[in-house]
This record gives structure tokens, sequence and C-alpha cells, in this order.
């Protein structure tokens, strides 16, 4: 029988043994592997990157960039972290200075009054069932696509076709309601954006020879329209903003 003494030389041994520092265990990866996902990411989400710099500097750096290019795109690059459940990032504002890259033309499915209110709000093409069927051949062209619950059923015919485009018209985006011609009047002011597979909203916002304070506001704009789709309002939904020109760099911005 071993005395105490001896006992208790041997624990030290025993342990070292068991558990090398060259070599981690299972357990002590587990816990580095968590600590990762849920300490350092969301660390590095909270704080702005030393490089970034402010909106209007931001936009001072791509003014420099596009000297003598008005017409030039300013583009806005939205990172998105979604927690679990959130649906698809997208939806539509009206910028405080209306900007688009080209004429937006619009689509009324209508008939009647409602046809006649449609046109005489700037829609570019009006129809009932006759468009139905030039839209299923591919005759017409057009950006965005509006409709009359009393059309919906006969537009319903083409979904299959309209649906993976995003032009299918539907009460849950808005674009199916009696009050046509506000609706047609939004859609030609507004703007669209929609998140890629990798939650980046990618969106133009201005012109370069905007002035900076329209630049700002048409940021401001989009930004708030974007939080707007987060359904956890726990942590940070925009994890990372950026600006850019037709020409020049993509500029972090630290505070969009």
């Amino acid at each position: 029988m071993l005395s105490r003494a001896a006992v208790a030389r041997t624990r030290p041994f025993a342990l070292s043994t068991l558990v090398s520092p060259s070599k981690p265990t299972l357990a002590s990866k587990a816990v580095a592997c968590v600590s990762l996902r849920h300490g350092s990411s969301s660390k590095k989400r909270s704080e702005p990157h030393p490089n970034s710099v402010p909106l209007e500097k931001a936009i001072s750096i791509l003014k420099a960039y596009e000297v003598g290019q008005p017409q030039q795109t300013v583009e806005l690059h939205v990172h998105c972290a979604p927690g679990k459940g959130q649906p698809p990032i997208r939806g539509s504002c009206v910028l405080p200075r209306a900007y688009s890259s080209a004429p937006i033309r619009v689509l009324v499915f209508a008939e009647g009054e409602k046809a006649a209110e449609a046109t005489g709000a700037g829609a570019d093409v009006v129809g009932g069932e006759e468009l139905v069927t030039l839209v299923a051949d591919g005759k017409v062209e057009f950006d965005k696509c509006l409709a009359t619950p009393g059309m919906l059923p006969k537009v319903a015919r083409i979904a299959r076709l309209l649906g993976p485009k995003g032009l299918m018209p539907t009460i849950n985006k808005g674009t199916v309601s009696n009050e046509i011609a506000e609706l047609v009047k939004f859609s030609k002011n507004s703007q669209d954006f929609r998140a890629d597979k990798a939650n980046i909203v990618h969106a133009g916002v201005a012109r370069i020879g905007f002035s900076s304070p329209d630049i700002v506001a048409n940021v401001a704009a989009v930004m708030e329209s974007i939080r707007a789709n987060a359904i956890d309002s726990r942590g940070r939904f925009v994890s990372r903003v950026y600006l850019s020109s037709t020409r020049g760099p993509g500029v972090q911005v630290a505070d969009a």
C-alpha cells in the first residue's frame, strides 16, 4: 500500500500525461470554436474598421476620382448579418432626390377607369387581359409590374414567368392596389434593392454630380429601408457599408 507522500507525487505526473499542453484536446477545440463564433465575430462586427471614414469624407474621395464626370453613378454596398429565420432582404424606398440609372418602364394591369388613372399617372404600358397575352409572348419590355386587385386572377396565369424575375404583382410587396395612380408615381420615383446570396445589397443611390447633402440624404433613405428588414432587433443587422463610384474605389463608411 502506497504512503500518502507517494500518492501525492504521482498526481502531477498523471495529470501531465493525460493533458498535453502542446496537443489540444477535443473539448478545448470545441471551446475555442464556440468562442470564435460567438465572441470574436460579434466583437468584430461591433467595432468599425480602422480605415473606415465618415460618409461625407467618402463622398469627397469619390468626387475626386470622378472630376469632370458628373453623370457617374454612386453605388452603395451594404453587408448584412441576418439572424436565423430572416426572410429575403429586399424593398423599395423613395429617394429624397430622384435618381435612376435608366428610365423606369412601368407596366400596369388594369381596366376601365383604373387604366385611365394609371395612364394619367405616367405608366408606360397599361392594359387588361390582352396585355397578359402580350407579356406571356415576350412582346413587352418593362422594369416594374403593377396590378389592380381585380386583374390579379388573370395575371396569375403568367406567375411562373414573372415570379422568377421578381416582377409578379403581389399584395405583400405592395404592387397590387386600387390606388393605382399613387402606386405608379411611387414606382416611378422609388429605388428598389435586393440582397444577393451573400446577403449584400448593391444599389445605385445618386449621381456623383449631386451635392454632398443630397447624396447623404439618399444614402440615409436606403439604409433606413434596409434596416427595416431586420426581424431581430438584437445585435447589428448591418455589419459593413461601402460607397463606390463608376471609376472610384470602394470606401468603407463608418457612420452610414
